[in-house]
């Protein structure tokens, strides 16, 4: 009858043990999800996790009663079957304390941390009772406890704020979600928490790559400009300062221009007023105010009012779905892969880009493109043929020209680099 009894106090500890680690490894945010959709044995666990002190304390008090139980009957039986000699109690002791580590702690423990949902759940039909019915137990108990903890003043938040995940533990989460979410999928959500720390100069088309007419041009050449563009916004200048007057949507003036009829009083009736944005402004930020200003494109400006760059509503939603299959000719080719495997790069290529698409870790704190780099490391135009190493890559300066870096052949080491 003992053994019965033994056995059935192990099992006790069993399921307390169980109960413990399946329900403290449950996913909260699965949890509260099948609890929404009516699922029974989430809605107990999840209110049994509401309270977590009175859960824990309905545990460690079942815990400790088994754990007591078996060491006053296992003391009996020793006594029976091997004596009061001290040998005797020493090999029941060591006999027990293996039992109840093996079959009441951890074997359980480890199903429960492998199947924590199916077992928290069924578990739950009979926790929840029990903490209802020992809650006296449980408020005296959690009296000294409470007590415990304001003498040593720690402070304990079991709300869920407390479980809230972070960005980077949210950034975790979705690059192991595997099966779980399309790689496609998974990748614009990655972007979405890169764009987090990103600025319109990340994206922007640099003002030295702008296409723009000036409208004191002879008109003859102006149309000629106008048709042989290949964008469909074209920026629009005018006097000896070239001050922008705004921009002009090619599509308001492509039926007067087949048919010959574009005049400069019609150029000018259909230019829009320049829509300008200050430097740095966050893509976050800039994805809202084109909404709100019903622009799909902005000219940036620095502190002082001079013309950065362009940046349009198609450049922020690349940084987050990638590149489109139909890109500008400005930034089509910016980089492509010779035959011996190193990459010939614009100089005005986008640091971020280069990284991004070839996995490198070039430095984008300070200066935003390629050229910008190489110029702050020489303070000075390299000759071409000079090869510096930056980071995890080398680069060969293949041209330069007014001023600028156009070219850099540029050599990943220590790893394999490919667009596929």
């Amino acid at each position: 009858m003992q053994f019965l009894i033994l056995g059935l106090l192990i099992l006790l500890a069993a399921f307390f043990s169980s109960a413990e680690t399946s329900l403290m490894t449950l996913n909260r945010y699965r949890l509260r999800h099948l609890a929404k959709d009516g699922h029974r044995g989430a809605r107990l666990a999840q209110a049994l996790l509401a309270k977590t002190d009175h859960l824990l304390g309905a545990i460690l008090l079942g815990n400790t009663f088994a754990a007591v139980a078996i060491a006053t009957i296992s003391d009996d039986i020793s006594l029976k079957l091997l004596g009061e000699s001290n040998t005797g109690l020493f090999a029941g002791t060591l006999i027990v304390t293996f039992v109840i580590l093996v079959f009441g702690e951890i074997t359980p423990k480890v199903i429960a941390a492998a199947h924590a949902e199916k077992i928290a759940f069924a578990y739950s039909y009979v926790l929840y009772p029990v903490t209802k019915a020992i809650y006296p137990a449980i408020w005296f108990v959690n009296l000294f406890v409470t007590g415990l903890l304001k003498l040593l003043r720690i402070k304990v938040n079991f709300s869920e704020v407390s479980h809230a995940v972070s960005t980077e533990e949210l950034r975790s989460i979705v690059s192991e979600a595997g099966s779980y979410i399309p790689q496609k999928n998974r990748a614009i959500l990655l972007n979405l928490f890169d764009l987090e720390n990103a600025t319109v100069d990340d994206v922007m088309t640099a003002h030295t790559q702008i296409e723009d007419v000036d409208l004191d041009t002879p008109f003859e050449e102006l149309i000629q400009q106008i048709s042989s563009s290949n964008h469909t916004r074209l920026l629009v200048k005018q006097g000896a300062e070239e001050e922008i007057v705004g921009i002009i949507h090619i599509r308001k003036v492509i039926n007067q221009l087949r048919n010959g009829e574009l005049t400069i009083e019609g150029l000018r009736e259909v230019i829009s007023e320049p829509y300008f944005i200050p430097s740095g402004t966050p893509l976050y930020t800039q994805i809202q105010q084109f909404q709100e200003h019903h622009q799909r494109m902005a000219l940036v400006v620095d502190e002082y009012g001079e013309l950065k760059g362009l940046v349009t509503l198609e450049d922020i939603l690349e940084e987050i779905i990638g590149d489109f299959t139909t890109q500008s000719p400005l930034r089509a080719n910016t980089f492509h892969q010779e035959e011996d495997g190193t990459w010939v790069v614009d100089g005005s290529c986008s640091l971020r880009d280069l990284n991004k698409k070839l996995g490198l870790n070039l430095p984008i704190e300070g200066p935003r493109t390629l050229n910008g780099l190489v110029l702050e490391h020489f303070e000075d135009i390299p000759e071409p043929g000079t090869s510096i190493r930056i980071g995890d890559c080398a680069l060969e300066i293949m041209q330069t020209q007014d001023k600028i870096v156009k070219s850099v052949r540029l050599m990943p080491l220590n790893q394999e680099t490919d667009l596929g």
